[in-house]
């Protein structure tokens, strides 16, 4: 069956316009009985985060998400969008999609009182009906509401005409959901022309006062540092807000893992096996934990979930790396490639320390810490007495990032203990998983102060205390 092309098709199909807040309404109450998942794809959220959402959606209210950087908050915002009808009907051509039964621009009034049920309509998705901008200071009243447009002027139109205007960003969202990001970096003048958007629902261009009962659904997000009186948001629009969402970074980390499973990038790996244990995984996961936690870090900045995504991508490359000068047909990530976390934690946190190579130093710290913590999560040190005295009797052990694979194989086979352990960490008979088990079990027992190493630059080298 066609879809109604004009606005008499439309009257005699029997549809029923909803607003903006009634629509998410009726599609969140329908997902909540079907017992669908609201926000696919955000984790760690379903306890604490989404209850408030969902409350602040069946009550119409406008929401700000509060929270450090990388905490999904635009991703949420996003995510709103699904609960929209697939498609709407609005008056062709209108630039402020407008309702075919009542519109609110000029334009589309005069032309259905001229047309009448004639006037052709169009469908618009979803994904139209959503506008989002980042807020900085540059931002002017024209870009989010709108401005007198020369060319139109020239035509012939007194300024006065609403039809001189050329319409922002706000209004060409009207029936849909507008977002915008980090709130309190808009001018206060901005401020207070959002604020007459949400309340008084105007809008003043160049001193003439247009009257436009926006319908739209507004999802703010800010830092709660500046979302403060004492900040730079104006207390009325701050009051306008129904709902303050506050979002949190993963607090387990098992959360932390299973988004950086998800958000991480995937290539071809030259049809090589390329095998990460959980317990790399555990130990990427357990330095952003102990990041969020340190006072060599600016918390206030936060430690955003990127870093952990970055790290492990990372330490995948090096893998890989090492693999393809090798000619190895299996790649997984080793105590040795932890370094490459320095580069990609660098650019996303902020040290509170100054110094010469402060930065590095503090998370070479961190990536210690996240390996004996694991470590100690897996194992107690007396499980490997046996091993600890042969290592006292003379025993050493270079572990290389030039060292294939089967090299690592040979101190397991020699040593029962090893294979024992390795049970534990479920590397899955997998050759470089093993070789990358066995740089950890040695790194644990040297951080826990079994055993020397001796560093790099070559090979690191492990011997009896």
């Amino acid at each position: 069956m066609s879809r109604p092309s004009v606005i008499g098709e439309l009257r005699e199909s029997g549809y029923q316009p909803l607003s903006v807040k009634a629509e998410l309404r009726k599609n969140l109450i329908q997902r909540i009985r079907q017992d669908e998942p609201i926000f696919p794809g955000i984790v760690g959220y379903e306890e604490s985060v989404i209850p408030q959402l969902e409350s602040a959606i069946l009550s119409g209210q406008d929401i700000v998400l509060l929270g450090e950087r990388g905490q999904a908050k635009t991703r949420i915002a996003r995510s709103l969008v699904e609960l929209l009808d697939p498609e709407v009907p609005s008056i062709a051509g209108c630039e402020i999609n407008d309702g075919p039964y009542e519109p609110i621009c000029l334009a589309c009034r005069e032309r259905v009182d001229a047309a009448g049920d004639d006037v052709p309509i169009e469908w618009i998705s979803r994904h139209q009906r959503y506008g989002e901008k980042l807020a900085t200071p540059d931002i002017t009243i024209a870009d989010l509401i709108g401005e007198v447009d020369p060319i139109r002027v020239a035509e012939g139109r007194y300024l006065s005409d609403e039809l001189t205007i050329h319409y922002g960003l706000i209004p060409r969202t009207n029936r849909g959901i507008f977002c915008i990001n980090e709130l309190p970096d808009l001018a206060e003048r901005i401020q207070v022309g959002l604020l007459n958007i949400m309340e008084e629902r105007d809008i003043q261009i160049r001193g003439y006062k247009v009257r436009l009962p926006l319908d739209m659904y507004v999802v703010a997000s800010a830092n709660p540092e500046d979302y403060t009186n004492r900040g730079r948001i104006i207390t009325p629009l701050k009051d306008r807000f129904g709902s303050q969402v506050r979002t949190h970074y993963p607090r387990t980390i098992r959360h932390e893992i299973e988004i950086m499973e998800n958000e991480r990038t995937r290539f071809d790996n030259d049809g090589r096996d390329v095998f990460v244990p959980y317990f790399v995984k555990e130990i990427v996961a357990e330095v952003t934990h102990m990041a969020r936690r340190s006072g060599d870090i600016n918390q206030g900045s936060g430690v955003s979930v990127r870093v952990s995504i970055t790290n492990l991508e990372n330490l995948v490359s090096s893998a890989l790396r090492r693999s393809i000068r090798l000619d190895d047909e299996y790649a997984s990530p080793r105590i040795g490639d932890l370094g490459s976390m320095i580069a990609s934690t660098q650019g996303k946190i902020e040290i509170e320390s100054f110094g010469e190579n402060q930065d590095e130093q503090i998370i070479e710290k961190l990536i210690k810490g996240g390996v004996v913590t694991v470590f100690n999560r897996y194992f107690r040190v007396k499980a490997f007495s046996e091993l600890l005295g042969q290592f006292e009797a003379g025993l050493t052990f270079e572990a290389s990032d030039s060292l294939p694979s089967a090299v690592y194989l040979g101190i397991v086979n020699a040593h029962p203990e090893l294979n024992q352990a390795l049970g534990k960490l479920d590397v899955q008979n997998n050759p470089a998983g093993i070789a990358s088990a066995v740089e950890f079990i040695l790194e644990g027992l040297h951080l826990n102060r079994k055993l020397n190493k001796t560093p790099g630059p070559g090979p690191a080298r492990y011997s009896g205390k």
